[in-house]
């Protein structure tokens, strides 16, 4: 009996989304890596590189660097279809769906700023619906929604910041060579 191989057909479009994807699940270990004071409140370092890559390539690869970081975290924390699975799931698909519309506003008002803190309300907005339909339907959870917005404009800015600083000097350097 022979073994056989299975080669994929890949292109430099697709080693540069998994490259992306790799920073980003980086990102993800290091935030897991800090202690939180309150369950669930997270900065969102990954989101980073997706807003990055939504900048510089476009929706569809911030997409599949969001899903493929989503997919391989939890399959690396081992919650692969567990509820943890399912509210980053559920927070990364409203995060692109809101990026889907917002990447479309006029860029002299809305940039990377204003795109990060809407794409922090909209993951927070996801989870919080599968929280409530899923795993504790109780209108009590509408408690900690303003420590949850409080939280999603505080690392929706930094994070924001950071990623018009990066855009900034990515752009210096492109001037000077």
């Amino acid at each position: 009996m022979t073994a056989s191989t299975i080669k994929l057909d890949t292109t430099a479009e697709d080693h540069h989304v998994a490259r992306m994807a790799a920073v980003a699940l980086g990102l993800t270990i290091l935030e897991n890596a800090i202690p939180s004071p309150l369950p669930g409140v997270k900065p969102g370092l990954a989101n980073i590189v997706t807003l990055i890559v939504l900048a510089r390539f476009g929706w569809r690869v911030a997409a599949w660097v969001s899903l493929l970081r989503v997919v391989a975290g939890s399959l690396l924390f081992g919650n692969f279809l567990a509820p943890g699975f399912f509210l980053s799931l559920s927070g990364a698909l409203c995060s692109l769906a809101v990026l889907a519309l917002s990447q479309h506003l006029t860029q002299r008002w809305f940039g990377a700023i204003t795109h990060s803190i809407l794409a922090a309300f909209a993951h927070i907005a996801g989870q919080m619906t599968v929280v409530y339909l899923w795993l504790i339907p109780h209108s009590g959870i509408a408690y900690l929604i303003p420590i949850f917005a409080t939280s999603a404009l505080v690392f929706g800015t930094v994070n924001g910041l950071i990623v018009a600083s990066f855009m900034d000097n990515t752009q210096q350097h492109h001037k000077i060579t």
